[in-house]
């Protein structure tokens, strides 16, 4: 199995909704995603061949994700009151609606589905929310 690797990071702010503890008040992260593609056999023909896939293609591909997270605030559809939201906007605050709770998982899980849906050989996604913390989804095989 070849196994490629790169990375990009973004800053956002997310609040645990229902949550007992210190992270059900809003607070940011300076989120760090990390993306292993791969597969068995190297690319035998044309501008790519021998290569799982372009870095520059992969690279590109993450840093769109990542660049569309960053310096919002990400929450839980339906958690906050629609008066919340539209005080939000009208103070010029960019918001992301997600259909899941904000946390590493859940966010290893979407971009990992999110790059593999636009045909790139995604083997593992983990999301780091602190230097020390990550999470990480990967398809069993």
């Amino acid at each position: 199995m070849y196994v490629l690797k790169t990375s990009a990071a973004f800053d956002s702010a997310h609040f645990l909704a229902g949550y007992n503890g210190k992270c059900a008040n809003l607070h940011g992260h300076h989120w760090v995603i990390e993306v292993e593609a791969g597969q068995e056999q190297l690319q035998t023909s044309g501008e790519k061949r021998g290569m799982v896939i372009d870095f520059g293609d992969l690279k590109k591909a993450v840093r769109a994700l990542a660049d569309s997270y960053d310096h919002a605030t990400v929450y839980e559809e339906g958690t906050l009151r629609e008066t919340t939201v539209a005080a939000f906007h009208e103070e010029g605050f960019r918001l992301i609606a997600v259909p899941y709770r904000p946390t590493a998982e859940n966010f290893a899980r979407a971009f990992y589905e999110a790059l593999l849906a636009q045909g790139l050989p995604v083997l593992r996604v983990t999301v780091y929310e602190t230097p020390e913390n990550c999470a990480s989804y990967e398809v069993s095989r």
